[in-house]
């Protein structure tokens, strides 16, 4: 399976590329649709917007979820100065987006490029910077525009509503790390095409029907609420492995999260993943993760009775400017090319 992370290392770069925060995720989609469809596959879009496909197999159905929106903002409202008011998509602590660069989409499908700010942010000017509170009331966003009215913003064709992507600033580097935004969970996201791509091209021996799903409102809580097909028993959400405070996960393992903010994962399977990580010697850890929520739980909350668990590679500074490395892609990976050709217990 190494042979394929060069591949998932790219579908990660070019997916941290395509600004897709939730609610406007209509590129990543088309993305997604046109490298499955390259593999040979017939992925669908569901009704809400997920890309949903069947990879093969036979037997008790499982479905494989990773999601591929993204953390933004959108605005709230144009300002009499010409700045923008902001208010957040998911959920992160301000100060992680300060002097961040950004772009400002359209309804129409126009781009603008601006940067966050803090109000009145020069320390030559002001001597209470690092004391300010960093939230909507005190940040903003400063467009790249001679614009100094509300009226010139408008103008533009720029109002509240329009969506606000954040500059990924995505970096692979020769070592094998990943530096970039949104790898939650657009590391998993890769990591899936890449089992896709090694499912067709090796032929592997499912043991299950596969389905992957990718979804599209994880990050606001209800991703994965909707879009499965029938025979679904079992339901593993590949997202990022929280990295951090008393955790064993870094960013070369792939992490088994045992529980969550909303409890417990499914003993059986979980444990499964645990023994199969045990027998082929790879770099994992158990953990907890105690605020933290995945498409799995949406799923359970809207009534769909799966067996469920959660695995992903180790992502450090979740919520903020991210890092994996290669390997922890790769034990990813191997844990669940294992999991789909072990026999059912």
């Amino acid at each position: 399976m190494e042979k394929y992370v060069s591949y998932v290392t790219e579908q990660i770069v070019n997916l941290c590329r395509t600004p897709s925060p939730s609610g406007f995720t209509k590129r990543a989609q088309r993305y997604l649709i046109d490298a499955l469809t390259s593999l040979g596959y017939s992925p669908k879009l569901t009704n809400k917007g997920s890309v949903l496909v069947n990879i093969g197999g036979n037997g008790p159905g499982l479905i494989l979820t990773a999601h591929v929106d993204t953390l933004g903002l959108m605005v709230r409202a144009v300002k009499s100065n010409g700045r923008l008011r902001f208010t957040h998509i998911g959920g992160f602590p301000d100060n992680y987006i300060e002097t961040e660069n950004c772009t400002v989409i359209t309804r129409e499908g126009k781009e603008f490029s601006g940067t966050i700010q803090l109000i009145n942010p020069a320390a030559h000017v002001r001597r209470d910077i690092p004391d300010v509170k960093r939230d909507d009331t005190n940040m903003e966003i400063v467009l790249d525009e001679k614009v100094k009215t509300k009226e010139d913003v408008e103008a533009l064709g720029i109002s509240a509503g329009d969506f606000v992507a954040l500059d990924p600033r995505t970096v692979a580097t020769e070592n094998g790390f990943i530096k970039s935004r949104h790898l939650d969970d657009k590391a998993s996201s890769g990591i899936l095409l890449g089992l896709a791509k090694a499912v067709k091209a090796e032929k592997l021996p499912l043991t299950r029907n596969i389905w992957l799903l990718f979804t599209m409102y994880e990050e606001v809580g209800h991703g994965g609420s909707s879009g499965y097909p029938e025979g679904i028993s079992e339901m593993i959400s590949v997202d990022m492995g929280a990295v951090g405070d008393d955790l064993e996960t870094d960013e070369y393992k792939v992490s088994i999260c045992a529980k969550d903010s909303h409890g417990p994962y499914d003993y059986d399977l979980t444990t499964r993943l645990i023994q199969l990580a045990k027998e082929k010697k790879l770099q994992y850890a158990v953990d907890i993760y105690p605020f933290y929520g995945s498409d799995a739980e949406a799923a359970l909350s809207a009534g769909y009775d799966y067996k469920h668990g959660l695995i992903g590679p180790g992502v450090a500074a979740s919520h903020g400017y991210e890092r994996t490395h290669k390997e922890g892609l790769l034990n990813t990976l191997l844990l669940l090319k294992e999991y789909i050709t072990s026999p059912i217990l």
